[in-house]
């Protein structure tokens, strides 16, 4: 049998992975129609590929796909971002609880490790969104449920549509911080009712700003 020769990466997913990030960095506005043949000209790239990225950016939720009138950058409703946040809520919750009742002293320095360097950025608003995300991905692995992580995952995702948001509220930054402290704290007294708490409060804070 000949040998197949794959590519490191199909082209459709460099591509997916390109507007993501435009995506997230509101090159592309929430809400914003996407213009296909500008993009494919700005890739040089036939359209082929940048449909197929455009459909998994829509399996994400990132895009929604309108008949006959092309792809545009899904927009948050409220309702969109509270369900969000309760099944964040409840997925992490129950990641934290776990983690709680079986933590290695190993994972609780690495997590505590993680939670000095979101403490040194403060004062860097995207700096803190990267490493807030690194913790809560990071406590998701340790709790070793990769079926709950990918859901994670996907909702993530979807809630950077209005990440921007939900920091810029004066002093929410402070008060993630301290929250964060919390979990840590529940953590590492191996609380797991209090971490439970201190995780739905968490995010019941986040979503009250980023609404």
């Amino acid at each position: 049998m000949p040998a197949v020769s794959l590519t490191p990466r199909a082209l459709y997913e460099q591509v997916a992975e390109q507007l993501r990030q435009r995506i997230f960095r509101r090159e592309l506005e929430p809400g914003g129609w996407i213009d296909e043949l500008k993009i494919a000209e700005e890739f040089g790239i036939s359209r082929t590929p940048l449909r197929e990225a455009l459909k998994v950016l829509a399996a994400e939720g990132l895009v929604t796909m309108k008949v006959r009138r092309g792809a545009y950058v899904t927009e948050m409703s409220e309702k969109d971002l509270r369900d969000v946040y309760h099944l964040l809520s409840l997925l992490e919750r129950d990641a934290a609880a776990t983690l709680a009742a079986h933590a290695t002293a190993a994972q609780l320095r690495e997590l505590q490790e993680l939670h000095a360097e979101l403490a040194a950025a403060t004062a860097d608003r995207e700096r803190f969104f990267a490493i807030n995300e690194r913790i809560h991905m990071r406590l998701l692995e340790m709790a070793d449920n990769r079926w709950r992580s990918q859901v994670v995952t996907d909702l993530r995702k979807v809630m950077k549509l209005n990440r921007h948001n939900s920091l810029l509220r004066q002093g929410r930054i402070e008060d993630s911080l301290a929250e964060h402290a919390t979990i840590m704290a529940a953590l590492h007294a191996r609380d797991v009712p209090g971490t439970v708490q201190a995780m739905e409060r968490h995010f019941a804070n986040g979503l009250e700003a980023a609404g």
